[in-house]
């Protein structure tokens, strides 16, 4: 089966995210797993070392072969097993993303999301995080990880045209506040 994107991007208080759902055949406590346990973790994306319980660990990406750089993450609230907000990165360049699993009926949905510095920047993370939450599935299920040529370039027409959609959207907004005076 041919891979799909599946994000969109939604606009919040601090900003807009990338954000993608997926559902696993599972239960919550398995799936939470993957996002908090090193040893998952390292089956789809990478590894961290540290105590996550003092609210920060070190992170390295293992799924870009070698010579990732450890970068230092920031827990800023950990609900386990259904919610995950952290800071990877130093400032400014760090990257707020989060992770929220909700179960039903034996299965666990995922809704993970990224927050991202400018809206162009959605193509290229969109693609990336259609990747590797598909990997992580294939991980959990024990098949074989799907490779990166299957999504891009072919992902990108999909999160370009979001991005360019959204950036029209914000710019007749702040266009129409002027107009209105309500723009602070």
């Amino acid at each position: 089966m041919t891979p799909q994107p599946t994000g969109r991007l939604v606009r919040k208080d601090d900003g807009v995210y990338v954000v993608l759902d997926r559902i696993v055949h599972a239960p919550i406590e398995e799936v939470w797993a993957y996002f908090s346990r090193s040893a998952y973790l390292s089956r789809w994306i990478g590894e961290f070392t540290g105590t996550p319980s003092t609210g920060a660990v070190k992170f390295r990406m293992n799924a870009e072969g070698d010579g990732a750089e450890w970068e230092n993450v920031a827990i800023m609230l950990c609900d386990a097993p259904r919610r995950l907000h952290v800071d990877v990165g130093s400032a400014p360049g760090s990257r707020r993303m989060f992770v929220h699993l909700t179960e039903s009926s034996g299965h666990t949905t995922i809704t993970f999301g990224d927050l991202l510095h400018t809206v162009a920047e959605g193509a290229d993370y969109g693609v990336g995080w259609d990747y590797y939450l598909d990997r992580m599935i294939a991980a959990h299920d024990g098949k074989p990880l799907p490779v990166w040529e299957d999504y891009y370039p072919d992902f990108l027409d999909h999160y370009a045209t979001l991005c360019r959609e959204l950036d029209r959207d914000i710019k007749a907004e702040h266009a129409a506040a002027l107009r209105d005076g309500t723009d602070g």
